[in-house]
């Protein structure tokens, strides 16, 4: 599968995060997490996307911008700001698509993922804190955690030393979700590539950059 996933833990200071769908375009996952249908943009960096918005504000809403592709028969969109994946994963996810969330974080509070498939959030846990499940199906990834050398067999004990560094307990989950559902992206969708950008909360100025515009 390429790069897979798991070098997504060691971004420590990406403060992004990634929402990846099967059976929908990008464009179409940019629209399902808020976007207008043809609000995006001329295809921008990571670094561009940073200047798009005002992305906190004291008692309300910032803004929420995403940046969309596909690559391995997936489509993703990159989170910036006060966006909406973790939210909409439902919505992402009805008429037969599937949706998977994850949310990059150090080790407190932990990283998390979340699969949705259909229009209903099957299944969620923190990286690191796996016998703790969520969701209509919680255990619908337990077989493969087993396997995975993450959860022992009741699902109630974590595999990892009490002391291992959690990089690479992340690492071991996400190669597990990795394998799963097929999940690859390249490092250089992060920085270095050009995305369409869409505004999918609040009101980010992409005037200067829409397609066409």
């Amino acid at each position: 599968m390429g790069d897979g996933i798991r070098w997504l833990v060691d971004l420590e200071h990406w403060m992004s995060s990634v929402v990846f769908a099967r059976g929908i375009s990008a464009r179409e996952l940019a629209v399902r997490m808020g976007g207008e249908r043809d609000g995006g943009t001329e295809p921008i960096t990571d670094a561009e996307a940073w200047e798009l918005g005002e992305w906190y504000r004291p008692g309300e809403d910032g803004d929420g911008v995403v940046r969309v592709g596909e690559h391995g028969g997936w489509s993703f969109a990159l989170e910036y700001g006060d966006s909406t994946g973790g939210d909409l994963l439902a919505e992402i996810s009805r008429e037969g698509a599937e949706a998977v969330h994850y949310v990059p974080m150090m080790e407190h509070p932990p990283a998390t993922v979340h699969y949705a498939r259909d229009g209903v959030q099957l299944c969620g846990f923190g990286l690191g804190e796996e016998i703790w499940r969520w969701g209509r199906e919680p255990d619908l990834l337990l077989a493969d955690l087993v396997s995975g050398s993450v959860l022992q067999p009741d699902g109630k004990t974590c595999v990892a030393p009490e002391r291992e560094h959690y990089a690479v307990t992340y690492r071991r989950t996400l190669g597990v979700v990795e394998r799963r559902f097929g999940l690859s992206l390249p490092p250089v969708y992060l920085k270095e590539a050009r995305l369409p950008a869409y505004a999918v909360r609040g009101t980010p100025d992409m005037r200067v950059r829409l397609l066409g515009g």
